[in-house]
C-alpha cells in the first residue's frame, strides 16, 4: 500500500484533520507545528489527540509528520533568532509527546554568514539540549536546495549533524525531492545512483520519509521553488521509479505541492495508480 498523504492544515484540530486526510485518499498527513512563519502554538486537547490517534488505528495510517515553522533558524548569525528558534524546537518535542512514535521535521538553517561549519556546530548543539531520554519522536533533517546560505544541501553535511547528535536513535532524515533536485542530485536519470550515495554517506536507514513535490526549475538550479507532480522538470516517470524504490516504496510520502485540498486529492489518485503492489 502506498503511504501518502498532504501537507493539512491543523487549524481545526487533530480529529478534523485525520478525517480531511481521509477525505482526500491519503493514509497519513503532515502538518505545521504553529503558524509556519513563527508565533505561539495552539493548545493541545488530549480528547482531540486521543480521537486523533483512534482515527489512525481504525484506518490504518502510517507514521504522521509535524513540520516545523519555516523561522525556526538554529544557526542564524543572530542570537536573539537562534534563541527563539530553540524555545520553539524544545516545545514542539515536548508536545510531539502527545503524538507518540510520529515524525517532526525542520530545515537546518541558514548560516547567514557565519559558515558551514560554524552552523552545523550550532545545529548540532541545539538538538544535543532539545532531545531528551526516552522521548517518543524521530526527528527528521530535511534535504535543502542550497540556496543563499542554507545548510543540508550535501549529503555530507547532514551526515555532520547526525554524527554530533547524541540520541541517535531518534534522527533521521526527510528527502525532498524537489531540493535534491535543484541542490545537484541527478534523481530523474540516476535515482539509485543518488540513494546509493546517500547510503554510503549517511545509511539509508536513516531515511524516513519523502516530500514529494516537481521543481519549477533545473538541475543544480538552488533555487527551491515546488511544482505540482508531472508538470515541471522532475516529471511523472521520475515520480512512478521514486514511489516504487525498493528504497523508498515502504516510506510515508508528503506531498508540498502548489495545491489547493482538490489539487492534494487528484495527486494522491495519480500516484496511487502508478504504485506497484507486490
Amino acid at each position: 500500500m502506498l503511504n501518502i498523504g498532504s501537507h493539512l492544515s491543523i487549524s481545526n484540530g487533530f480529529e478534523a484533520i485525520g478525517n480531511q486526510a481521509l477525505s482526500i485518499g491519503a493514509n497519513t498527513f503532515q502538518f505545521f507545528t504553529r503558524n509556519p512563519r513563527g508565533g505561539s502554538a495552539k493548545k493541545i486537547s488530549q480528547s482531540d489527540v486521543d480521537a486523533l490517534l483512534k482515527l489512525m488505528q481504525e484506518n490504518d495510517f502510517c507514521q504522521i509528520l509535524a513540520h516545523a515553522p519555516y523561522t525556526m533558524n538554529l544557526c542564524s548569525a543572530k542570537s536573539d533568532t537562534r534563541e527563539f528558534a530553540f524555545n520553539t524546537l524544545t516545545d514542539d518535542l515536548r508536545r510531539m509527546e502527545y503524538l507518540p512514535d510520529n515524525l517532526y521535521n525542520f530545515h537546518p538553517g541558514s548560516h547567514t554568514g557565519q559558515g558551514i561549519q560554524v552552523g552545523i556546530e550550532q545545529i548540532i548543539t541545539a538538538l544535543n539540549n532539545a532531545m531528551f531520554e526516552d522521548m517518543h519522536t524521530t526527528v527528521l533533517l530535511e534535504t535543502m536546495a542550497g540556496k543563499g546560505s542554507e545548510i543540508g544541501s550535501r549529503f555530507e553535511e547532514l551526515k555532520e549533524i547526525i554524527d554530533g547528535v547524541r540520541f541517535k536513535e531518534n534522527i533521521g532524515v526527510c528527502l525532498d525531492t524537489c531540493h535534491v533536485f535543484d541542490a545537484g542530485y541527478d534523481i530523474v536519470n540516476d535515482l539509485d545512483g543518488v540513494l546509493d550515495k546517500f547510503d554510503k554517506i549517511i545509511g539509508i536507514k536513516r531515511l524516513k520519509a519523502v516530500h514529494l513535490n516537481d521543481s519549477m526549475n533545473y538541475l543544480g538550479c538552488h533555487k527551491d521553488r515546488h511544482q505540482k507532480i508531472g508538470k515541471g522538470a522532475i516529471g511523472i516517470s521520475a515520480f512512478e521509479k521514486i514511489i516504487n524504490n525498493k528504497y523508498l516504496r515502504n516510506l510515508p510520502f508528503f506531498l508540498e505541492t502548489p495545491n489547493e485540498i482538490d489539487g492534494y486529492a487528484q495527486e494522491i489518485a495519480l500516484l496511487k495508480g502508478l504504485y506497484l503492489d507486490n
